[in-house]
């Protein structure tokens, strides 16, 4: 599948050592009559990856940045602190579902 996005962030241990965690994102595919959008995020402990699903390939793409801001957002490592906010902006970037909101912080609560 086409890579047709890219973010890195970076984990930051008590060692100080920064690890990178890439989240790709795949085009869309129709499939079966529905639209597919694969996403992976390599974190320390294996690759995620998952299908985000829609009626259309917008609509799959939207859902798939809904899904990666809740991974992030309900992680462990943004929980311990250690997953940092994507350049300056404060945040990592990416909006989560209506029920998560509360959860965001800076820029991302702010603009997303």
């Amino acid at each position: 599948m086409d890579v047709i996005a890219r973010r890195t962030l970076q984990l930051w241990g008590d060692d100080d050592n920064i690890t990178d965690v890439e989240i790709r994102i795949h085009a869309p595919k129709e499939r079966a009559g529905a639209w597919l959008c694969r996403y992976e995020i390599d974190w320390p402990h294996g690759i995620k990856v998952m299908d985000a699903a829609g009626a259309d390939s917008v609509q799959a793409i939207f859902i798939a940045l809904g899904m990666i801001g809740a991974e992030l957002y309900t992680s462990a490592y943004h929980e311990d602190g250690e997953l940092q906010p994507w350049r300056d902006w404060i945040g990592y970037g990416f909006p989560v579902p209506r029920s998560i909101r509360d959860m965001l912080f800076g820029d991302d609560a702010k603009y997303l």
